[in-house]
C-alpha cells in the first residue's frame, strides 16, 4: 500500500484500476446529518433522555458496540442470518474483526490459520502481526478447490500442527473476484464441521452487484461453524471505519466458564482500541434504520453502476484486445459475476518496476497480482479494480493499460512495440 500510494502521488494524471474504493460520486455530506438525525429520533423514540443521547454520542460507548441491535436485525432481514445481539461485536472496519478472531483462536506455535491464495492482505498482514503461522490454499481457475483443502488439512496435521480456521471471500473475491457456487459452500461447511476447524467468512462484497447472491456460509451454518466478518466501508461509505464479527460459538475461558466467542472478542478489543466510534456507530444506524436495515435497497443504486462499470472494463478489455491477439500473447482474464475486481494474466513480470513504467510511460495504474500470493506467486497477473472510476476513465485507462500490456509484451517476445500494434490492428 506504501509504494501504490506513493507512485499515485508521483503521478496524480495517471488512470487508477489499483483502489478498491467506492465510488465518490454517490457521496453527498448532507446525508451524514440526515443519517446521525435518523439515529437520535431512534434513540428519543426507545425512551432516552436528551442526557442519554448526548451521552451516547459523545462518550466512550460499550466495548462491544451500541448498535448490535440495529445490526442483528439488518442482518436477519437482508441476510438471512438469525443471531442474538449479543454474539456481536462492532469493531474498526472488517480489519479489526480479523485481528479480533486471530487473536482469540491461535494459542500456540502449533495453531495454523489458513487462507485462500491468492487472498486479501490484511488477514495476512494481520497474521503477521500476531505472529501466527499462515497456511495457503490454493484456488483453481474456479476459485477455492475443496481437494486442495483436504490435502493441506492433511499435511499440516501430520507435521504436528492444528489447522484452527480458514479464511475465504465467498462473494466477488478480493483480489481474484472468483464467487463460491452454491454446491462448494455446502461442501465447504461440511468438511469443516468434519475437521473442526472453523471458517472466518469475509463479505464487503456482497451487495455491491444487483439482484440476490447467494446464501451467505453463515445462514447456511448449522453447526456453529462459521465467524461471519461484515463492513459497511463498501456498501454505506468507508470513512465510518464500522465493521462487525459474528460469533455465536460457544467456548469455555481458562476458569472454565462458557460464554460466547464474541465475549472473548470483546475482552481482546477492549484492550486495542477500547470502542469502536460512538460518532460512526450513529451515523451507520442511521443509514441502516432508513432502510429497515436492508443494505440491498439502501444500496441498489450503487450497485447497479458498480456492475455496469465492471461490464464496461469486460467490454473494453475485449475490444483492445480481442481474442486472436491475446491468445498469440497468452494473454486472459476472469469474468466476476460481481464485485469490484479482474483478474488479468499476462506473459511478462508484473511487479512494481512494470507499474512505474505503465505510470511513466502509459498514465495507468493496477496492482500487482504478487502481493496477495502469501508465499509468492502471481508473478505474471495483475489486478484491475473497477469501482473507483467513470465509464469514460475506464474506456481510456483500459486503452492506456492495452498498449502497455502490448509494449510489455512485445519486449518479453523481442518484438518491436510498433510491430506488435500493428498485428493488433
Amino acid at each position: 500500500m506504501t509504494f501504490l500510494n506513493e507512485i499515485t502521488h508521483r503521478y496524480p494524471d495517471a488512470i487508477s484500476f489499483a483502489p478498491g474504493r467506492p465510488y465518490d460520486g454517490f457521496f453527498d455530506i448532507e446525508q451524514i446529518f440526515v443519517h446521525l438525525r435518523a439515529y437520535i429520533d431512534h434513540l428519543a423514540a426507545q425512551g432516552r433522555t436528551p442526557a442519554e443521547v448526548r451521552t451516547a454520542l459523545y462518550q466512550y460507548g460499550p466495548t462491544a458496540g451500541q448498535i448490535r441491535d440495529i445490526i442483528a436485525d439488518s442482518l436477519r432481514a437482508d441476510e438471512g442470518i438469525d443471531v442474538p445481539a449479543e454474539s456481536i461485536v462492532v469493531t474498526v472496519g472488517a480489519q479489526e474483526a480479523m485481528l479480533l478472531v486471530l487473536r482469540a483462536l491461535v494459542a500456540g506455535p502449533e495453531d495454523v490459520v489458513l487462507v485462500t491464495s491468492p487472498c486479501y492482505s490484511g488477514i495476512t498482514g494481520a497474521a503477521r502481526l500476531l505472529g501466527a503461522r499462515v497456511v495457503p490454499v490454493d484456488e483453481d481457475e474456479d476459485g477455492l478447490s475443496l481437494a486442495v483443502l483436504e490435502t493441506v488439512i492433511a499435511r499440516e496435521r501430520a507435521a504436528g500442527r492444528r489447522p484452527r480456521a480458514l479464511y475465504v471471500i465467498p462473494d466477488h473475491s478480493n483480489p481474484s473476484g472468483n464467487t463460491l457456487d452454491r454446491d462448494t459452500r455446502d461442501r465447504l461447511l461440511a468438511a469443516a464441521e468434519r475437521h473442526g476447524i472453523l471458517i472466518i467468512e469475509d463479505s464487503p462484497y456482497r451487495r455491491v452487484s444487483p439482484g440476490p447472491p447467494l446464501p451467505t456460509l453463515k445462514s447456511l451454518d448449522r453447526s456453529g461453524t462459521v465467524v461471519h466478518l461484515g463492513s459497511y466501508s463498501k456498501t454505506i461509505f468507508p470513512g465510518a471505519r464500522v465493521g462487525f464479527a459474528v460469533a455465536d460459538q460457544e467456548v469455555v475461558d481458562e476458569d472454565e466458564h462458557t460464554g460466547l466467542l464474541a465475549d472473548e472478542l470483546t475482552r481482546i478489543k477492549s484492550m486495542v482500541t477500547v470502542n469502536t466510534s460512538s460518532l460512526s456507530q450513529a451515523v451507520v444506524a442511521g443509514a441502516l434504520l432508513a432502510a429497515d436495515g436492508r443494505i440491498s435497497a439502501l444500496n441498489a443504486q450503487p450497485a447497479a453502476y458498480y456492475h455496469d462499470a465492471l461490464g464496461t472494463v469486460l467490454r473494453c478489455l475485449e475490444a483492445c484486445l480481442p481474442v486472436a491477439r491475446r491468445e498469440a500473447l497468452g494473454i486472459r482474464w476472469n469474468r466476476p459475476t460481481g464485485g469490484f475486481f479482474v483478474t488479468v494474466k499476462v506473459p511478462f513480470r508484473a511487479d512494481n518496476t512494470a507499474l512505474a513504467r505503465s505510470a511513466e510511460k502509459f498514465g495507468v495504474l493496477w496492482t500487482p497480482m504478487s502481493y496477495f500470493y502469501p508465499d509468492g506467486g502471481g508473478d505474471r497477473a495483475l489486478r484491475l479494480s473497477t469501482s473507483y472510476l467513470t465509464s469514460a476513465d475506464i474506456e481510456e485507462g483500459t486503452a492506456r493499460l492495452a498498449e502497455f500490456i502490448e509494449a510489455e509484451s512485445a519486449v518479453d517476445e523481442n518484438i518491436p512495440a510498433d510491430t506488435a500494434r500493428i498485428q493488433n490492428d
